[in-house]
């Protein structure tokens, strides 16, 4: 079980990282800006510090259940997460109405087949500095992010199978 995940930012590269768990060491994408300490809603960055990992949400339509001591939670169709810095749910899973446009955690693109939920603005959570900030699995080209950590499916499938709810990320 790995206790610290540790993400660093790659060189001369704002957008491109490695997270090192154990031996492993793992490239990853970050947030188009970068990491940044005073994150803001919308500014692409990932976000500095210490968080624990909260929970696991998955595309049982299309994966087995993963292997993890993290809590787990199927993705519906109607979940999704709430950025709105006005609204009282903000950066919190929400029931999205059928013909809304707000953000689905059920996407086409496979990014969000695993997700895991970091506890990134949750206690206290202060509109504007931030939401729905996750690891999830990587564009092709490790393209970046808009403030998450991504990586490729088979390296999330290794780590979920060694984390769980006292393992920390740590970003730097």
């Amino acid at each position: 079980m790995f206790s610290t995940l540790t993400v660093h930012r790659r060189p001369a590269q704002r957008s491109r990282g490695v997270l090192l768990a154990g031996p492993l060491a793992i490239p990853v994408a970050l947030g188009r800006s970068g990491i940044k300490a005073n994150k803001r809603e919308g500014d692409g960055a990932t976000p500095r510090g210490i968080f624990r990992l909260k929970r696991l949400w998955w595309r049982a339509d299309r994966h087995p259940r993963p292997r993890t001591q993290l809590p787990v939670r199927r993705i519906r169709s109607d979940d999704g997460w709430c950025e709105d810095q006005l609204d009282r749910h903000y950066n919190r899973p929400v029931v999205v109405p059928k013909d809304s446009k707000a953000d689905r955690l059920m996407r086409q693109d496979r990014l969000y087949d695993f997700i895991i939920e970091i506890d990134h603005n949750t206690r206290p959570r202060i509109a504007g500095r931030g939401s729905a900030v996750f690891v999830h699995i990587a564009r092709s080209g490790f393209e970046p992010t808009a403030g998450c950590i991504s990586l490729t499916l088979p390296a999330l499938r290794q780590m979920l199978a060694r984390v769980g709810p006292r393992t920390r990320i740590a970003i730097f």
